[in-house]
C-alpha cells in the first residue's frame, strides 16, 4: 500500500462539507466587503519569495519545498499567498484598475515543518489582500473583515493584538538598540536566536523558548522608536478600532516572521489551542510591490489558516450545518428502476438533491441505505404507483406520509425542502 505523505491530510468526503461551510462563509463576507478573487499558480520562480519575504526568514531558509525543473529554473511551491497576489499585481498592472483594489484567495501552501496539530506541510489559507493607499483606513478594513470573519463563524475568545514595527527608516535605529540589548545576553539564547541576532533582530522578540522570552521581557520597545507619521498611523488606527466597536491590546511583541512587514502588524490569538494560538496575522506591507520590481504600493492584508480554524471550530463545539440528501427514490423491484432515474433526474432539474437506487438493493436494504446518508423524505415506487399515477412521499425522521400525484413530485419537494 503508498501511503499518504507525511504532513498532508486527505480530506473525506465526511469532511467537506465543514470546509465548504467556512470557506462559502468567507467568500459571502467578500461579497459584503467588495473584495474580488484571485487565483495564482501553486509555484513560482524561488527568487519572488527570497525577494518578497526575505533571505533572512525562517520560512526562505529552512521551510520552502524549492527544486530545480526540467529547464534548470529553480522553483518553489508557494509557502504563503502575500508574495504570489503582489507579483500578480505588478506583472499584470493591477494598478491601473480604479484603487484601492481588495482580493482574496483560498489556496494550498507548503512549508516543511515538524507536523503537529494545526500546523501540517500543506496546508490551506484564506487570504485578503488590499493595494492603493497607506491609510489607516484600509487597515480599519481589513482587521473588521478578520474580526466578522471569525465571529461569523461562531468562534469565540478570539482576541486582537495589535503592534506597529514601524517603517524602514524608524525602525533601523530600533533594530540598533535591539542589538545592543541582546548582545549582552546571545550566549544565555537559543541556537536559533543566536542565528536571527544578525539576519533578523525583530524575530528575536517572538521566540517560544521560555529562557529567551525572559530575556525579551526586558528589550527596548518598539513604540519608543516610532517617527511622527509612523506613531501617528498606529494611534489613528486604534482610534479607528475603538470606533468600529473591534476589541483589542497593544502586543509589543508582535512582529510576524516576514520581512516584508510595515506599521500595522496584527493577530487573532486563542487559547484554546494551546501553543498554536494565532488563528490569524496579518499586517501592513508598502513596501513589498516596489522590492520585487512594481511602484510603491501600500497594502494591507491578513491570511488565516483553514485547518486551524476548523480544528478550533470543533473545539469549541460549533454545529456544522448538516448535508444530507432531500430526497431518496426507491424501486420495488428492478422493473421500475428505469422509472426511478427519472424522477430522480426530474428532482434535480427543480433544484432538489436527490438520489436513488442503483446496485439492486431489495426494498429494506434501500431504507437502511437511505437512512444511513441521512435522506430527509423517501419515494417508493412500484407497480402500483405507475399506474396510479400517485405515489406516497415519507418523512423518514418521523415516519408521516402523504399522497402526491408522480408529475407533482419535483414541485411538492421542492416546496417542502427549499421553501
Amino acid at each position: 500500500m503508498i501511503n499518504i505523505p507525511k504532513g498532508t491530510k486527505d480530506t473525506l468526503p465526511s469532511e467537506s462539507a465543514k470546509w465548504r461551510y467556512i470557506e462559502d462563509s468567507l467568500r459571502r463576507l467578500s461579497s459584503l466587503y467588495n473584495v474580488r478573487e484571485i487565483r495564482t499558480p501553486m509555484f513560482e520562480h524561488t527568487e519572488l519569495f527570497v525577494r518578497g519575504i526575505g533571505d533572512g526568514t525562517d520560512v526562505v531558509n529552512k521551510e520552502m519545498y524549492t527544486f530545480e525543473d526540467k529547464g534548470g529554473r529553480s522553483i518553489t511551491l508557494k509557502p504563503e499567498g502575500t508574495a504570489s497576489v503582489a507579483r500578480s499585481f505588478v506583472e499584470n498592472s493591477l494598478d491601473a484598475m480604479s484603487l484601492p483594489l481588495k482580493m482574496y484567495y483560498i489556496t494550498p501552501c507548503f512549508r516543511y515543518e515538524r507536523p503537529q496539530a494545526g500546523r501540517l506541510r500543506e496546508f490551506h489559507q484564506f487570504g485578503l489582500e488590499i493595494y492603493g493607499a497607506s491609510s489607516p483606513y484600509l487597515d480599519l478594513d481589513c482587521i473588521t473583515f478578520a474580526y466578522e470573519a471569525l465571529t461569523g463563524l461562531g468562534l469565540k475568545n478570539i482576541r486582537l493584538h495589535l503592534n506597529s514595527i514601524g517603517c524602514p527608516e524608524c525602525r533601523k535605529t530600533y533594530t540598533a538598540a535591539l542589538k545592543e540589548y541582546f548582545a549582552s545576553h546571545l550566549d544565555e539564547m537559543c541556537s536559533t536566536c543566536r542565528e536571527r541576532y544578525d539576519r533578523n533582530p525583530l524575530r528575536l522578540l517572538d521566540c517560544k523558548s521560555p529562557d529567551c522570552k525572559a530575556i525579551a521581557a526586558g528589550a527596548p520597545r518598539i513604540s519608543d522608536y516610532l517617527c511622527d507619521g509612523c506613531r501617528a498611523h498606529h494611534a489613528k488606527l486604534q482610534e479607528l478600532l475603538k470606533g468600529a466597536g473591534v476589541p483589542y491590546e497593544i502586543d509589543e511583541g508582535i512582529v510576524r516572521g516576514l520581512d516584508y512587514y510595515t506599521r500595522t502588524v496584527f493577530e487573532f490569538v486563542t487559547e484554546d489551542l494551546g501553543a498554536q494560538g494565532t488563528v490569524c496575522g496579518g499586517g501592513r506591507y508598502d513596501n513589498l510591490v516596489q522590492s520585487i520590481g512594481g511602484k510603491p504600493t501600500g497594502c494591507v492584508g491578513f491570511a488565516m489558516g483553514l485547518e486551524r480554524i476548523l480544528m478550533l471550530m470543533e473545539k469549541q463545539g460549533i454545529t456544522f450545518p448538516d448535508e444530507r440528501v432531500g430526497v431518496f427514490v426507491m424501486s420495488q423491484s428492478a422493473d421500475q428502476a428505469d422509472a426511478c432515474m427519472r424522477i430522480t433526474a426530474e428532482l434535480r432539474r427543480a433544484g432538489v438533491s436527490a438520489d436513488t437506487e442503483m446496485t439492486g438493493r431489495s426494498l429494506k436494504a434501500q431504507f437502511k441505505y437511505a437512512d444511513k446518508i441521512g435522506a430527509r423524505f423517501g419515494i417508493v415506487i412500484g407497480g402500483n404507483e405507475i399506474s396510479s399515477g400517485t405515489v406516497k412521499i415519507k418523512n423518514l425522521s418521523d415516519g408521516t406520509e402523504e399522497e402526491c400525484a408522480l408529475g407533482d413530485i419535483a414541485a411538492r419537494m421542492k416546496e417542502k425542502i427549499n421553501g
